[in-house]
């Protein structure tokens, strides 16, 4: 899109592009999402960014109506495969609070220098500044959502110190910690019930093929799926680098206020318990990425609705989406370990057992190490994945992933086009040998969905 583009959809609120580009107005000092319902301001004080990084480290802050900072991620971070793409999810994962800028770097296989250099082209901002508007969301979200002390919230946010927080929260929404949280409704998580989310997508979302999908792979003391269809609450355990967590997800969407704009989107209500919440940041993307939130379901349906044979899928099912994973030994046990039955009795086994259990939820999917040297192809892969032979995380290179899991024995081609979709969320695969139409490119992943859904694959 051209500036003149944008701001047309600016003018328009149109929520289509919330997420994929910011606009910030020099009068105010405000940045904003495309879908804002304030007055549209002049186009000569208009500045349009690439991230919200980028118009915070210009001096922009939150607008306080629209909320910026909590739009979905930009779908394009998703289908992209260059560096830029496999960075941001990196860093959407928690990387850069982790391992630091040096450990992105190493996982991408570039010096920090270039990294820096190309995020900062493309993006209007380096991994820092990208990590550092991810913390403040984090640090925003524990603030009004929980009782949580101001310094534990800090440190629970990534930041490395309380004076780091308190002068970023000031920056970037221009108030002191203690004001945003008193900012917010008084209705704030009791102990010990968890952090309440709002789980935000663009556009329509496809609720009932996606549930009906976690309650049919759904493994036994991993995962369970409660409630009737259209009032379902997916629940699962988390293994994440701090700790543990269960999450639970309800089915029933709410769309977003109109606000005198267009295709508002909505959101999915969940909690998240975490035994140490620094494992926020990570949990929420993870759920993102298995429930597709950050899809373009406009740019989908619209090449799609295209092909006369899935134009009638398309109009029956807007926004459908493609579950991914929370992790990719997970998808790849449920590609080779046959129904959920079997791969519950490999987590019985291999898996580590949850302090105090949750409902019927008892324990954690094994982690790579646990599985190294099983028979089969599935520990095989465990192999490769605890070695560091291959790697399905975030920002891993997908050709180079694929490459390598056909060198694993007993693993089909059929598994590797599986894996290459759930486990690296790949917009574009077609199984092997399959005659995908290429005018179903760059989304034929989406494409076979609906063949699937529909009882046509």
């Amino acid at each position: 899109m051209d500036q003149d583009s944008r701001y047309e959809a600016v003018r328009g609120r149109d929520g289509r592009f919330d997420g994929v580009f910011f606009f910030a107005v020099r009068t105010t000092g405000i940045y904003c999402r495309p879908s804002c319902p304030a007055v549209t301001p002049k186009r000569e004080n208009v500045r349009f960014f690439a991230t919200a990084a980028a118009a915070q480290g210009s001096g922009f802050r939150a607008c306080r109506r629209c909320r910026p900072d909590a739009v979905p991620g930009s779908a394009e971070w998703d289908a992209r495969a260059d560096v830029a793409g496999r960075a941001m999810r990196l860093i959407a994962d928690g990387v850069v609070d982790r391992e630091g800028v040096t450990g992105l770097a190493a996982r991408l296989g570039y010096s920090t220098r270039q990294v820096q250099r190309q995020l900062t082209a493309e993006l209007g901002a380096g991994p820092v500044a990208l990590a550092r508007a991810q913390r403040a969301h984090t640090a925003r979200v524990l603030l009004q959502t929980t009782s949580l002390p101001v310094t534990e919230i800090a440190f629970a946010a990534g930041f490395s110190s309380v004076r780091q927080f308190n002068d970023t929260v000031r920056e970037v929404y221009a108030r002191t910690p203690t004001q945003v949280r008193d900012a917010a409704p008084a209705r704030r998580a009791a102990p010990g019930t968890g952090i309440p989310l709002r789980l935000a997508h663009r556009g329509p979302y496809g609720y009932g093929p996606v549930f009906d999908q976690l309650a049919r792979e759904a493994v036994p003391g991993v995962e369970e799926v409660e409630g009737t269809p259209g009032d379902r609450v997916y629940r699962r355990t988390l293994r994440l680098p701090y700790g543990t967590g269960v999450a639970a997800v309800r089915e029933r969407g709410r769309r977003q206020p109109a606000g005198g704009g267009t295709h508002p989107g909505g959101w999915l209500d969940a909690r998240v318990h975490l035994t140490d919440p620094r494992d926020l940041t990570t949990a929420v993307h993870r759920l993102r990425r298995l429930l597709d939130l950050d899809a373009d379901p406009y740019a989908v349906d619209e090449r799609l609705a295209a092909d006369p044979r899935l134009a009638p899928l398309v109009a029956a099912r807007p926004g459908l989406r493609v579950p991914g994973t929370v992790d990719p030994l997970e998808a790849a046990a449920r590609a080779l370990a046959g129904p959920p039955e079997a791969v519950a009795d490999l987590v019985r086994r291999h898996g580590k057992t949850l302090d105090a259990p949750s409902g019927t939820l008892t324990h954690l999917f094994p982690d790579p190490a646990s599985l190294a040297g099983a028979p089969g192809p599935l520990g095989a892969l465990a192999t490769a994945l605890a070695d560091g032979t291959l790697r399905l995380d975030p920002g891993a290179d997908r050709a180079h992933a694929e490459r390598t899991l056909l060198t694993i024995p007993g693993l089909t081609p059929a598994a590797v086009t599986t894996l290459r979709a759930r486990a690296l969320g790949d917009p574009d695969v077609a199984p092997p040998g399959s005659a995908a139409p290429a005018a179903w490119r760059p989304w034929r992943t989406y494409a076979l969905q609906h063949l699937r859904v529909a009882g046509e694959g």
